[in-house]
């Protein structure tokens, strides 16, 4: 059996980690000073909102199929499964790089100088959610790549 395969305690600690990092993304985002002048920033939220509900909703399949003892290895289950996987990995890979492109020319571009008022400290806060978005993805390609293959052999 896979790591990461559905019904698993590995697969419910996946989902978990998917769903916290996306939350603390979310949340690091939203108390940053003026994210909503980015729609980078909006798009981010909106991608790892997603992840969230997605993560959360297959973490409590997970946790249901662990009590029960089932079996969720359903060839049709596992083909939802492994396309919710790779559409949320393509949206939330997306929020995340679009969100570090605009914190890099926020941090780095000299004449905006946006980052280097003493007034403006929500760069680091920036930083931070796109950190926790690249580490909830990462985990979430985890998924998506077991899911494949677990495709495969079912």
């Amino acid at each position: 059996m896979l790591f990461g395969c559905p019904g698993q305690v590995s697969g419910l600690i996946l989902r978990v980690g998917q769903c916290f990092f996306a939350a603390a993304s979310v949340g690091v985002m939203l108390s940053a000073h003026g994210f909503y002048n980015s729609t980078a920033f909006c798009y981010l939220i909106a991608s790892m909102g997603l992840q969230v509900l997605w993560s959360f909703g297959l973490a409590c399949l997970d946790l249901h199929a662990l009590r029960s003892k089932k079996n969720l290895r359903n060839p049709v289950l596992v083909s939802l499964f492994v396309v919710g996987d790779w559409v949320t990995a393509i949206l939330s890979l997306a929020g995340a790089c679009s969100a570090a492109g605009v914190t890099v020319l926020y941090t780095k571009d000299l004449t905006l100088n946006y980052c280097q008022s003493p007034s403006h400290f929500s760069c680091n806060k920036f930083q931070i959610s796109v950190v926790l978005a690249f580490i909830s993805w990462f985990l979430l390609a985890i998924s998506s790549h077991v899911m494949f293959w677990l495709l495969a052999a079912v």
